[in-house]
């Protein structure tokens, strides 16, 4: 059997393979409710959302003047963008991010949140 001819059976044996593999374990992983983030940012804001979040009384005073609601925090730490450039900061026991996004009139806000070990504090909220 020539080289090309072998080239093109093993090409095609791997092309099946991970045909397999994505199709079994992509469903496997969504069946459990699985998601999988590879990049710092995504990394961080999985990390955020998944400890209990709690509001500064600045961030809620910010809040109740309505222009923002919980709804557009929630949105911003799932789709936004994380500053790294003024983030990862040591403030006590835990980090603090900056995290740009936009609420649902497409009003640009800037999200400060602290990141403990066991809790996420939204400190502030800025209307750029």
């Amino acid at each position: 059997m020539k080289f090309y001819q072998r080239l093109a059976f093993f090409l095609f044996g791997l092309l099946l393979g991970v045909i397999f593999l994505i199709y079994f374990l992509g469903a496997k992983a969504e069946s459990r409710g699985v998601t999988f983030c590879y990049l710092p940012n995504c990394r961080v804001l999985k990390d955020i959302r998944s400890k209990p979040f709690q509001y500064s009384d600045e961030a809620k005073t910010i809040l109740s003047e309505k222009w923002i609601d919980s709804t557009d925090v929630k949105n911003t730490l799932t789709y936004g963008d994380v500053d790294f450039g003024k983030s990862n900061i040591k403030v006590g026991n835990g980090k603090l991010y900056v995290v740009k996004g936009k609420t649902k009139d497409n009003t640009p806000i800037i999200l400060t949140v602290i990141n403990y070990e066991s809790k996420a504090v939204l400190k502030e909220i800025e209307k750029k």
